[in-house]
């Protein structure tokens, strides 16, 4: 197996400052266009406000929030599934439609998880 070196993959000397500034754009870009990634942004963060004044341990306000953050995680990583499948192709293609569906899937399981962690702590906490 070829071994290969960061110039051959396109990859600059890791500094700090410059993958904080790259992964700052990659939020901006993915929040600047991506639709989907706006509209759950504008729901989540009133959810991780509102879970700021519920009286619940600290360990179920992170689980309350850290699953809101998941969500947008994982649209990121769809968004840069769709956007590696657009650059390779604009063609259909059945395992092009089947990564983005997948990508499209880990966001609803996401999705799914988030409204399962809130129902079952907001449960305990009324009951």
């Amino acid at each position: 197996m070829q071994n290969l070196d960061n110039k051959s993959r396109n990859q600059p000397k890791y500094s700090l400052f410059k993958n904080t500034s790259y992964a700052l754009s990659g939020l901006r870009m993915v929040f600047r266009d991506e639709s989907s990634f706006k509209l759950e942004f504008f729901i989540i963060a009133p959810f991780i406000i509102i879970s700021l004044f519920l009286d619940v341990s600290l360990s179920e306000h992170l689980l309350l929030a850290g699953s809101m953050v998941i969500i947008l995680i994982v649209e990121c990583i769809n968004s840069a599934i769709e956007r590696c499948i657009d650059i390779v192709t604009n063609e259909y293609h059945i395992l092009a439609k089947q990564a983005k569906d997948a990508g499209s899937g880990a966001v609803f399981l996401s999705i799914s998880m988030a409204m399962i962690t809130w129902i079952s702590i907001l449960w305990n906490l009324v009951f």
